[in-house]
């Protein structure tokens, strides 16, 4: 199992007097995308599960975690340690740590264990509570002065906050070409240790996400759910226009260390084998899916499947339309004049598309589109304009289209 042998030394925070400027200070630290979590328990309980909740929820991952036995602490903080590496997050700050009980005190330090993150735990106390110094014992740790490492924050000003950074996609449905192959018929294949060729050598070249959809698809994605491999699956039917007989095939071992590159595997009815790049905002989804498995029992398993043993979760097309992605739909009819009767929403389309497979008897039907538009075309000539620097076709919708 995945551990850090020599962990950074605890820092034990003491504030006896529960200053607000401490904790607005450390609270303004709070910064999950540089590295640092601030992390406030839950009051009134002092349940181990809640604790890995907040650590979770720290990391924007919404909470409670579903597909797991009610009482069971130990996939929440498997999870919780497969974020904060995938996500590099090398700071831990807890307050209100003068609360805690033994066994969450443990659960901390077993974090701490399995991450090598830095863990301060700030008591609003005049000396180390017990149960704290107890955990501690044995433990290489160092004690401070809230006024040493916490320093009063700028007090609030007058002035309003400035808005948010306003996502002009936001709450819509976002129709990815990328997602036209992604139901198959065909089952998965048998596993594979090649080292395949990259997906340009094989004139292969999955849709372009324009830069707008692409970062609301990466904060959905981020924030849809704490079960990494889901996510991570997901993720990688948009980057790579997948199948998921393809994503199935893919193994922790065919996820590069530094999760740049990702190897598919095909028995020959598609395209075949082949490694494609990783986006920059994909890469933490799969890292986090791989480090699941690698806390969890060491081996290289199926990527996008949960060594923890979850139940119940939504099926991959089901998650992808809670995130509301989906294929291209077919155009909606339209509707009579005088007519009052409120339109239902539409239920997605997922279409049977014989884009990528390479034998005209690999799928059942010639055309299961069901009305859907066609992915973009894989043709000779696209390649090469391709590879000349000829820009995609916009997907998007057609009011944030870039001016020609």
């Amino acid at each position: 199992m995945l551990s850090c042998d020599n962990p950074p030394p605890v820092t034990v925070i003491l504030d006896p007097g529960d200053d607000l400027v401490h904790t607005r200070a450390a609270l303004a630290v709070h910064a999950p995308e540089a590295g640092r979590l601030t992390v406030h328990p839950t009051p009134g309980t002092d349940s181990a599960l809640t604790l890995a909740c907040d650590v979770l929820a720290a990391l924007d991952k919404p909470v409670p975690v579903p597909g797991y036995r009610q009482l069971d602490t130990a996939p929440a903080w498997t999870l919780a340690a497969a974020w904060i590496l995938a996500t590099r997050t090398s700071h831990l700050m807890l307050l209100r740590a003068h609360f805690l009980t033994p066994h969450r005190l443990k659960a901390l330090l077993q974090l701490r264990h399995r991450t090598g993150c830095r863990l301060a735990l700030v008591c609003h106390t005049r000396h180390v509570p017990a149960p704290v110094g107890r955990a501690l014992a044995g433990v290489d740790h160092h004690v401070a002065e809230a006024a040493a490492l916490l320093p009063a924050a700028e007090p609030p000003t007058a002035t309003p906050p400035e808005p948010a950074t306003r996502r002009p996609l936001a709450n819509r449905w976002l129709n990815l070409p990328a997602l036209t192959t992604l139901s198959a018929f065909d089952s998965a294949t048998r596993p594979c240790q090649c080292t395949a060729p990259m997906a340009e050598d094989r004139d292969f070249f999955a849709p372009v996400l324009p830069a707008l959809t692409e970062t609301e698809v990466a904060h959905r994605l981020h924030r849809a759910t704490a079960h990494p491999y889901l996510a991570a699956e997901l993720a990688t039917a948009v980057f790579t226009a997948a199948s998921v007989t393809q994503l199935a095939t893919a193994h922790v071992r065919d996820l590069a260390p530094d999760a740049s590159t990702l190897i598919l595997h095909d028995d020959g009815l598609r395209q075949g084998c082949m490694t494609h790049h990783v986006p920059t905002w994909a890469r933490p989804l799969l890292l986090a899916a791989a480090f699941t498995w690698r806390l969890t029992s060491g081996t290289c398993g199926a990527l996008f499947t949960d060594p923890l043993g979850s139940t119940g979760l939504p099926g991959l097309t089901d998650f992808a339309e809670s995130c509301k992605l989906r294929p291209p739909q077919p155009p909606r009819p339209k509707r009579r004049k005088g007519s009052r009767a409120p339109s239902k929403p539409p239920k997605t389309i997922w279409p049977f598309s014989p884009a990528h497979y390479a034998l005209s008897w690999a799928i059942r039907e010639p055309d299961l589109m069901q009305g859907c538009p066609h992915p973009p075309p894989h043709t000779r000539r696209t390649i090469d304009a391709y590879k000349k620097g000829w820009p995609p076709p916009y997907f998007g919708q057609r009011a944030l289209r870039p001016p020609r």
